[in-house]
């Protein structure tokens, strides 16, 4: 039973994380610097997910913040590059101990041409996500319910996509390729936010 819980500005103190979290941002654009975050949604992958609503300039946010911060607790995304420039332009907090599904499909799944997060919860969770809602006006001052329940189910089944991209990985002998590659995201985010997000740095 999925329960989603609007919040504005901050999770609330009741929140409790667990040891690995799934996180996921909208924003209303796609460029960094021009374009805000709007939202955050999290998940415990317990069938609960807190989808928080920025209003315009106003981050505080100390009850996220101590979430994002903290070092022992995994923080699972789809497309964590994307997710962490903001957090970090938004937020000011460079969230470590970092999970990408997307990675971690592209090295997996290596038979495969699709990484979308649509594809891997129907291979890995066996659930069809709708994605209409994508584009939709998240700077708006209120959400809809077809925008809360996109929201949520962006981050209710990334558990079991790592679950299952994990075992890929184990199997394969490439998980430490996939975690060599989330211990460089950090960086990657910082290089995004400092106006390198369009060089490849490993170029000749």
């Amino acid at each position: 039973m999925t329960n989603i819980h609007y919040c504005v500005g901050d999770l609330p103190s009741s929140f409790v994380p667990s040891d690995t979290v799934a996180i996921d941002t909208e924003t209303n654009g796609l460029k960094l610097g021009r374009d805000r975050l709007c939202a955050l949604q999290i998940s415990n992958g317990d069938g609960e997910a807190y989808v928080i609503r920025f209003e315009p300039n106003e981050y505080e946010a100390p009850n996220l913040k101590a979430v994002l911060s903290n070092d022992k607790i995994l923080k699972i995304f789809q497309y964590a590059r994307f997710d962490l420039s903001y957090i970090l332009l938004h937020l000011g907090i460079a969230c470590k101990n970092i999970y990408c599904t997307r990675i971690a499909s592209k090295i997996a799944r290596t038979n495969a041409e699709n990484h979308s997060l649509k594809t891997l919860c129907k291979e890995f969770a066996d659930v069809e996500i709708e994605k209409e809602m994508q584009r939709s006006d998240w700077g708006a001052s209120e959400y809809s319910e077809k925008q809360l329940e996109y929201a949520a189910a962006d981050v209710l089944y990334l558990h079991k996509v790592r679950e299952g991209l994990e075992k890929i990985l184990l199997r394969e002998n490439r998980a430490h390729l996939a975690h060599a590659c989330f211990e460089f995201l950090p960086a990657r985010a910082l290089l995004d936010v400092s106006g390198f997000q369009d060089l490849d740095i490993f170029s000749h």
